[in-house]
């Protein structure tokens, strides 16, 4: 192969090269030296480059995976997460996932993709699931309050006057409280639920 035409008058009894084998510590220019033996025992050297490239893409394989919201109803995921096991016989340099990060407004599941990058230079892209979920209860805060009887002896409350700025990163869908209305047999102190 490195070969250009070497010659003897009497004739050549063999070729040989060295180094001829090359892995991925290799990649890139290598000197080798060309041993030209002629039929009666004389030998010629001469050396080459030769040039060894990696254009073998890694191997992706992807996993879906659920992740949960914190308390400020964000999240965020790495390629080696979604990653199961992706290859490369000279080395992954990168894994990155996009998109990486996760709020109120991607509860359920995404498209993810993983992109990985060899050592040289060469790209696979995975698709992976990413279901994101929101497991973190609402924080509910109440706040004491006195009402009055009308002239039948009724009262009622709604949950939004003992309310005290009860919160959640992805916003509240209801409130309600329990017992909202009370009569003469309730005059005095009286225990109530707020539930968000």
């Amino acid at each position: 192969q490195i070969d250009n035409g070497s010659s003897d008058a009497c004739g050549i009894a063999s070729l040989s090269v060295s180094p001829h084998t090359f892995d991925c510590s290799r990649v890139g220019d290598n000197t080798v030296t060309l041993s030209v033996s002629d039929v009666n025992g004389n030998i010629s050297t001469c050396q080459a480059n030769v040039t060894v490239e990696d254009q073998i893409a890694p191997v992706a394989i992807c996993q879906d995976i659920t992740v949960q919201l914190d308390v400020h109803g964000f999240v965020s995921i790495t390629g080696y997460d979604i990653n199961n096991g992706s290859s490369d016989a000279c080395g992954i340099a990168s894994l990155v996932a996009s998109p990486n990060t996760f709020d109120c407004s991607n509860i359920g599941p995404n498209e993810v993709s993983l992109t990985l990058t060899d050592v040289n230079g060469n790209i696979s892209i995975c698709q992976a699931t990413v279901t994101v979920e929101d497991n973190v209860a609402p924080d509910a805060i109440c706040q004491d309050m006195t009402i009055q009887l009308d002239e039948n002896g009724q009262a009622s409350i709604t949950a939004e006057q003992i309310d005290n700025n009860s919160s959640d990163a992805c916003g509240i869908a209801s409130m309600s409280v329990s017992p909202s209305s009370f009569d003469c047999s309730n005059v005095g102190a009286n225990l109530v639920s707020l539930t968000i």
